[in-house]
């Protein structure tokens, strides 16, 4: 993958809760092209993806579910406690998981590209790399984020970080280091100060403008972390109570997500917060002020987060508005969307995603698909 002409490969690994996918999608905010490869591989097993039968027809029809998709954790208890079951999943999966990476890297634009695994160092895909990069984080951060974000006990949280390699033995092996203490500040600056080394050394090919399109007095810009303060501002406002969120809340959630800004005469008017996880794009929060109009307004927030997913290879996009933006029919037909419970999604990982993303209480989902050519897709 490296030999694909200009195109730069980092690999990113890392113990558990150390923080590898908050590396990756800052990253990405900066202007890389970024892979999940753990996600790949639950792809490539997923009902009608190429791996699907050939696992069946190893293990047996039992690991299935009653919707007859791949019961993961049943195939978990089987190989973890069996070495050579698992050299047969990993001799299934892994050359899927190859040729989809590779697919994706000669389709970016992007000539950086970032591939995230936690196994990098154990397979073959640590050859295709140009550098290797791993997180780091003290024991006592990994514990406190398992707790916090897994809802683990401290005694799983420890048994976790126990069963996976001395994070000493992939520091060894990395080209760079990226110590995470915990502070979201601190990491952005390791990372954007890593960024700025490699990015004019790896190609001549200019990295992606900040996004603007501009119509009348409107213009929308993908947020930055310095805009914390106003964006947490701007979505309590409009959310009229919904959420209590401090400048501090929206700079961590940059881990997770971009924002793009509507703004009107240099105000801030609009937002879209969205993220890409596993080739789907997902927009969790919007909203646009009431003086606007909100058909132009949701049109150019639409309109950005469909070309930055477009720009990430995105196969499908899901948006869940508030109810009084839902309600606005004719917007949403004009931008081709439509609304989907998730058992309709009909890919699963299109349906894992509407699952994962949805919002808590009575949430409408509006649905597009982005492109029609589908990593993975049976042969």
């Amino acid at each position: 993958m490296s030999s694909v002409p200009g195109k730069y490969i980092i690999g990113l690994t890392g113990n558990i809760a150390t923080g590898k996918s908050v590396v990756r999608r800052m990253l990405e905010h900066l202007g890389a092209y970024t892979i999940d490869a753990d996600a790949l591989s639950h792809r490539a097993i997923a009902k009608g993806a190429p791996g699907y039968q050939p696992i069946i027809n190893e293990f047996g029809k039992w690991i299935l579910d009653k919707d007859g998709e791949i019961d993961r954790s049943k195939l978990a208890s089987v190989v973890f406690h069996d070495l050579g079951a698992l050299a047969e999943l990993e001799g299934i999966i892994h050359p899927l998981v190859g040729q989809a990476i590779s697919v994706l890297v000669k389709r970016a634009s992007q000539p950086i590209v970032v591939i995230e695994a936690i196994k990098l160092l154990e397979s073959e895909l640590q050859k295709a790399c140009d550098s290797i990069w791993v997180t780091y984080a003290p024991e006592e951060v990994q514990i406190e984020r398992l707790i916090r974000k897994r809802n683990l006990t401290r005694d799983d949280a420890q048994n976790r970080i126990s069963l996976q390699a001395v994070q000493g033995e992939k520091i060894a092996a990395a080209n760079v280091v990226i110590r995470n203490t915990g502070s979201y500040d601190d990491l952005w600056k390791q990372v954007a100060a890593i960024w700025k080394q490699i990015s004019p050394a790896t190609t001549e090919i200019t990295q992606p403008a900040t996004m603007n399109q501009g119509a009348g007095d409107f213009v929308v810009v993908r947020g930055k972390p310095r805009n914390s303060e106003s964006i947490a501002k701007l979505i309590n406002h409009l959310s009229k109570g919904g959420k209590n969120l401090s400048g501090d809340d929206v700079m961590a959630s940059f881990g997770d997500k971009a924002y793009m800004l509507l703004q009107l005469q240099d105000r801030l008017v609009g937002i879209a917060g969205w993220q890409v996880e596993n080739l789907v794009a997902r927009t969790t929060e919007l909203y646009v002020e009431n003086e606007i109009d909100a058909q132009t307004g949701l049109e150019m927030l639409i309109a950005e987060v469909e070309r930055a997913s477009g720009d990430l290879q995105c196969e499908a996009s899901l948006i869940f508005p508030a109810a009084e933006l839902a309600s606005l029919d004719s917007v949403w037909r004009k931008l081709g969307y439509e609304q989907r419970v998730p058992t309709a999604l009909g890919v699963q990982a299109w349906q894992d995603a509407a699952t994962e993303s949805m919002p808590k209480g009575d949430t409408i989902i509006l649905f597009k698909q982005l492109r029609q050519d589908r990593i993975l897709r049976p042969i």
